[in-house]
């Protein structure tokens, strides 16, 4: 069976000056994974140590590097899930966790689906995944987008948190502003894998989840493909994009197929943007995309360097 990997580091508005640091993330991501599938290891370890990587790398929305909820704290979600056991595990809301996708993988091996904010915290004390301090993944260009946009709205930094979530209804609002990072995989015995991780929307209202965490819209994986989402999270958690996109490929649509067929699909029935990466059973690769932009790499059997691009 032919291994492949496929990686996204958020679609929407990707400035000209962050463009290379983004593409050498996605690119170094990769290679963390597909090192990992070369010496035999499983899809599910490759994903989580791929989107490891890129939440360590700040130059993403994702764990170190993710942007502010409108009361200026840092709310993470993310989800990871193996396409053989069909197991899964997902964190919403939780803060002071450095790789919220290795407490994510923590859950999928406990009893559990899905715990969110202080009992997934309390979780991770329990499981030995130590806690973080807030300036560990705060970093000046979020922290600076935070205050930037409060005053627009003509809000002060240091007023009441309760003004602050009057701004974090705008949020949702935003457009071209999805962060989210991702990756999926097949594995030498066949097994498909995805994980998903985010900080969410920017300046969002306190304890909004989107699709990130939420088996089926941004991510799945089972016999037949493993799915990542990036995009507008109420959209993608309304129309299922992810399972939607794994149909595709149980109704024998092609990688590239299914991928641009659920995007079609997202854009006839939704007016929020985003984009998706997709590996299928047969080791065949698709991502798709209808915001401005998508940061992807990819690598399969007879590469020799991941191709990771901005388009």
């Amino acid at each position: 069976m032919p291994i492949s990997i496929v990686v996204h580091g958020g679609a929407g508005e990707i400035s000209s000056e962050r463009y290379e640091t983004v593409r050498l993330g996605c690119h170094a991501a990769t290679l963390i994974g597909w090192k990992i599938l070369q010496a035999g290891g499983s899809a599910l370890d490759a994903v989580e140590a791929t989107v490891r990587a890129l939440e360590d790398n700040p130059a993403f929305n994702a764990g170190t590097g993710a942007c502010l909820s409108a009361e200026g704290h840092i709310e993470l979600d993310a989800g990871i899930m193996d396409g053989r056991t069909l197991n899964l595990g997902a964190v919403a809301g939780v803060e002071l966790i450095k790789n919220p996708i290795s407490l994510a993988r923590s859950v999928l091996a406990s009893p559990h689906v899905m715990l969110a904010g202080r009992g997934a915290e309390q979780f991770a004390t329990e499981n030995g995944i130590p806690h973080c301090k807030f300036d560990d993944l705060l970093t000046e260009r979020q922290y600076q987008r935070w205050r930037e946009y409060l005053t627009s709205q003509g809000f002060s930094p240091d007023e009441p948190g309760i003004i602050r979530r009057e701004v974090g209804s705008l949020a949702a609002r935003e457009e071209e502003k999805h962060g989210t990072v991702g990756a999926v995989a097949i594995d030498s015995t066949g097994a498909l894998a995805a994980a998903t991780s985010t900080g969410g929307i920017h300046n969002k209202y306190p304890g909004r989840i989107g699709d990130s965490p939420l088996v089926g819209c941004g991510f799945y994986a089972d016999e037949m493909a493993a799915v990542s989402c990036t995009g507008n999270g109420e959209d993608f958690v309304r129309l299922m994009i992810a399972r939607r996109a794994a149909d595709f490929i149980a109704r024998g649509y092609s990688a590239r197929d299914a991928s641009e067929a659920t995007i079609a699909f997202l854009g006839e029935k939704a007016s929020g943007t985003g984009g998706l990466i997709l590996v299928d059973h047969q080791g065949g690769l698709g991502f798709a995309w209808n915001s401005s932009h998508m940061a992807h790499a990819y690598i399969t059997e007879g590469m020799s360097e991941p191709i990771a691009a901005i388009k």
